[in-house]
């Protein structure tokens, strides 16, 4: 082999430097290797629902297969799951989008690759509230752009303030991420804190805006999710709306994300997907149809039972000494803070110097896995899905309890 003609000609292009697994899946990934080891491993790692996919959405799914809709679908999503996305917005959220106005994905992650990937270049700033779900600065790095973070502290519910806002946005902003109800930290925003945004917003016309709703059904004490785009409609061209059927229907593994917004950049957005992966599943989009035209109730009883979890775990967690829980608001996650656990020593011998350190022992000796805040910009902290049984839940906590009573 030629090695200078190597070196002049990696296989590898630079920006898989910019590339790292993310903090969710690596930690799920430990759980699952001490698995295979035969220990029994509890994992609040992964966000995902524990409920099934409701039955009449399955019934629609195979109804489909049955009736010969599986071949390839267009690339933007088929005309009945469109207009079914169409009658979502405006029964929930006072949007009027047109066909033409949405799209549909390989869940919303793609609907997020394909935004950045037609309009992020190097130099561009993005500004993201800080703490993030680990993949918003992970897509944006990878086409060059550069992370900008918004501070949003445990003592504001980690709300984004207008001036946490104004302070992150500069003359290269393109865009801001929006993710309430928020993951990592069940913060929400209301519709007074949305028209503070948009009040910055109107002062800085270059910057354009991704509000990620995929949570906006899972919601507590009362609250009501408001977006962006009704709350402040003389910005809804500059504005996406984010949504899937994944967290409210337990549809994660069917793969379907959705978005309205301006045509050019819908335009664009499905010619990147044409290119890449074409139109999502067939069978997949005609559950989707099923999910968003079928009963509320199904959606209300899920959030029941989450919102029962909730008090448990937030109640346990801030029994225990070192540890500050606040309340989440929305979504299925517990944000923990263990700043007085740090510079202690387990149990088992492991010095917790970092949240990381913390969340490792805690795998290592009593077989839970969570998320270190760290991995969402923004420590010392935990990540906590309790989207799963009371008894995991349950006893989960109870080796958390242990764990932080053996530091020395």
């Amino acid at each position: 082999m030629d090695m200078d003609a190597d070196r002049t000609h990696p296989l590898f292009a630079q920006r898989m430097d910019r590339l790292t697994v993310p903090a969710t899946i690596a930690m799920a990934q430990r759980a699952r290797n001490l698995r295979a080891k035969g220990e029994k491993v509890l994992s609040l790692a992964l966000g995902e629902p524990d409920f099934a996919t409701p039955a009449a959405v399955i019934e629609a799914a195979h109804r489909a297969a049955l009736d010969g809709q599986t071949k390839y679908p267009p690339v933007d999503g088929t005309p009945a799951l469109k207009a079914a996305i169409a009658r979502k917005f405006a029964r929930e959220n006072g949007l009027d989008y047109a066909p033409a106005e949405i799209m549909v994905s390989n869940g919303g992650k793609q609907v997020i690759f394909n935004a950045f990937m037609a309009t992020v270049q190097p130099g561009d700033e993005v500004v993201i509230p800080r703490p993030y779900w680990v993949s918003y600065p992970l897509i944006v790095q990878m086409f060059g752009g550069t992370p900008v973070y918004a501070d949003c502290h445990e003592a504001d519910g980690f709300r984004l303030t207008a001036r946490a806002l104004e302070a992150a946005i500069t003359s290269r902003t393109k865009w801001l991420v929006l993710n309430f109800p928020n993951n990592p930290t069940g913060g929400t925003m209301g519709q007074a804190d949305l028209e503070a945004v948009a009040e910055v917003l109107r002062r800085h016309p270059h910057v354009h805006v991704l509000s990620d709703e995929i949570y906006e059904h899972l919601l507590y004490d009362g609250l009501r999710h408001h977006s962006l785009a009704a709350v402040a409609p003389d910005l809804k061209d500059r504005i996406l709306t984010l949504n899937g059927v994944s967290k409210a229907y337990a549809m994660t593994g069917w793969r379907v994300g959705y978005v309205g917004g301006p045509i050019p950049l819908i335009r664009a957005m499905t010619a990147i997907q044409g290119s890449a992966t074409s139109g999502i599943c067939s069978i997949s989009q005609a559950a989707a149809v099923a999910a968003l035209d079928g009963p509320a109730d199904i959606i209300a009883q899920m959030c029941a039972v989450y919102a029962g979890r909730r008090e448990m775990v937030v109640s346990t967690l801030r029994a225990i000494p070192g540890l500050t829980c606040a309340m989440p608001h929305g979504a299925f996650y517990a944000y923990p803070g263990i700043a007085g656990c740090m510079g202690r020593v387990s149990a088992g011998g492991h010095r917790l110097e970092t949240d990381q350190d913390f969340a490792i022992a805690l795998l290592t000796e009593q077989h839970v896995a969570v998320v270190h805040g760290s991995a969402f910009g923004h420590g010392p902290y935990l990540r906590l899905s309790y989207a799963t049984s009371d008894d995991i839940l349950k006893e989960s906590c109870a080796r958390i309890a242990r764990f932080v009573d053996g530091l020395n």
